[in-house]
């Protein structure tokens, strides 16, 4: 058995996003200002900080003002491009109708906030971090929980480096590091396989509604500069779905860019659907195509989305540790937004931490993080828009949106809701094959619309290849024994990397491969698999994307 080398901290985070970073840099902050020694490290997956960060993204200042109240001075890149101008629109399938602001309650504004690249924005936190002390590790992901002989989590041990496709030890092997920890937050974003981990064994879901989700993909255009207007923010609902919900954005950034994307919610029921098509026919109406003809498409990515929203929030710690950010799921639905939740319970749990180690009570469980959490205003802002998803999701765009509409209204104005609305795991809202319509989707024109290999390319996606495939089978039969004949096999579909194919048809003998290389670590198959037989597990150190400013 190989011994694995260890190294202690008081603080160990688990993923180098706004929840990790803010952690971190706040957890400096509060020990700096109390005198005492506090040692912090974060383990970030990708080959650097920012390269699997992922979103649309309008940013909300609001936590980020308390943490470094003079990040705009500082020259954050996020402070670049403020939002100037706010459209929604309705589409149908040739037409687009404007959705007047002033109906929408005055929190659905975006006076205040920002738009850019959360990559950019996380790199310029991790350079803050540094100068406080923090250490980070790119390239390095947590690949497994360690446990002190009570149960409480011991830290995390790093994956191994150099292991064959066959399990053997290569010549370039090196054994993972273990690294102790008082505390461990797990911020390892949406569907965290470390998080899922401890939400099981520590049941901490056992009085919340199931998470829920969306896939949200996205393209960077360099446009023609003409059609560009910084700060201007358009989001669309409508054409092209009509099997589930979900709609679509596009946000005017700096240096003539815009950002746009397509969110499809994962409860949807048709097996045929493809969120990555939905998003290239999207692209091909006419309000969307007159703002990118004559420009070109420089980036791709996607990512999960959590959308359970107020009353999917589990349980937020546990013996040794606590999740925060979209490990836990703070994602504001109906504003788009979670980066700002994400980053302020960070950094309470962080304040909890350094509280219990400078009175060392560090034995403790941090209840002080969750007594902070339900009294902050991250949970006012959740639980007011909390029935906003399941409304939509039941009874559609137009009358879900009606209503959601309607509560929110209220709830803004202090009229409390009696009802919380509840949710239905996504992996169990597939309709059979036979009870949908096939959906035929036009190829792709390769100056609007793309396909998937193509767009891959673009995400610098990257993984060695004679490792472990990371996309595991609980069941290897399962894919072509329930999934094929029950759901024409989804995943084919729903990924949008292009990482499952059935081959081997023609001669009758179908079978599931899996094209890991192509793996942009969305984690959608480990969330709408019918049978939940794929399980995610982090591949080796700075494999998958690398966002250069997604």
């Amino acid at each position: 058995m190989t011994t694995r080398e260890a190294m202690p901290y008081d603080l160990v985070i688990v993923g180098a996003g706004p929840a990790g970073l803010s952690a971190a840099i706040r957890a400096k902050q509060v020990a700096n200002a109390k005198g005492v020694d506090l040692s912090v490290c974060v383990l970030e997956k990708g080959s650097e900080v920012g390269a699997h960060i992922l979103s649309g993204a309008v940013f909300d200042p609001k936590a980020m003002d308390e943490l470094i109240p003079d990040w705009r001075e500082q020259g954050c890149p996020m402070a670049e491009v403020p939002v100037t101008e706010n459209h929604h629109w309705v589409l149908t399938r040739g037409k687009k109708y404007d959705f007047p602001h002033f109906i929408m309650p005055t929190f659905m504004n975006n006076a205040g906030t920002y738009t850019g690249s959360l990559g950019n924005m996380c790199r310029w936190l991790a350079g803050q971090a540094e100068a406080l002390g923090v250490e980070i590790f790119p390239g390095f992901p947590a690949a497994e929980v360690l446990f002190n002989d009570d149960g409480s989590v011991k830290g995390v041990a790093t994956g191994d480096m150099g292991v064959q496709r066959d399990g053997s030890h290569g010549p370039n092997y090196q054994p993972g590091l273990e690294l102790h920890a008082k505390y461990t937050f797990f911020a390892e974003g949406v569907r965290g396989h470390l998080s899922k981990q401890l939400i099981r064994r520590f049941d901490l879901a056992a009085d919340s509604q199931p998470q829920v989700y969306g896939i949200g993909i996205k393209e960077l255009w360099d446009i023609d500069p003409e059609k560009h207007v910084p700060g201007r923010v358009i989001h669309t609902q409508g054409w092209p779905l009509s099997d589930a919900w979900g709609g679509g954005f596009l946000y005017h950034q700096a240096n003539n860019q815009v950002a746009l994307g397509f969110v499809v919610a994962l409860s949807y029921r048709n097996p045929h659907l493809s969120p990555f098509d939905e998003m290239q026919r999207w692209k091909t109406h006419p309000a969307i195509r007159a703002v990118l003809e004559g420009g070109r498409r420089v980036a791709y990515g996607a990512r999960a989305i959590n959308e359970g929203g107020w009353q999917s929030v589990p349980k937020l710690t546990f013996p040794g540790g606590a999740l925060i950010g979209c490990s836990a799921g703070f994602v504001n639905v109906p504003r788009i937004k979670g980066s700002h939740t994400a980053m302020k319970t960070g950094m309470m749990a962080a304040e909890a931490a350094v509280d219990a180690i400078a009175s060392q009570r560090q034995s403790d469980e941090l209840t002080a993080y969750a007594d902070a959490y339900q009294s902050s205003w991250v949970e006012k802002e959740l639980r007011m828009v909390r029935n906003t998803e399941p409304l939509v999701a039941k009874l559609g765009g137009t009358v879900g949106t009606a209503l959601a509409g309607a509560t929110m209204w209220a709830e803004s104005l202090g009229i409390r809701m009696p009802f919380t609305l509840g949710h239905k795991p996504d992996h169990e809202q597939l309709w059979r094959k036979e009870h949908c319509h096939p959906i035929e989707y036009p190829r792709p024109d390769g100056v609007i619309s793309f396909d998937k290999l193509s767009s891959v390319f673009l995400s610098n996606t990257n993984h060695e290849e004679d490792q472990p495939i990371h996309l595991t089978l609980k069941d290897p039969t399962v894919p072509t024994r329930i999934n094929l004949p029950l759901y024409d096999e989804p995943a084919q579909r729903y990924c949008p990397a292009g990482v499952y194919e059935i081959v081997g048809k023609e001669e009758g003998e179908p079978r599931l491969q899996i094209n890991a290389q192509n793996c942009v670590h969305c984690k959608t198959c480990d969330i709408k698999d019918p049978t939940q037989n794929i399980n995610w597990v982090s591949p080796e150190g700075g494999g998958g994307p690398n966002y250069p400013n997604m």
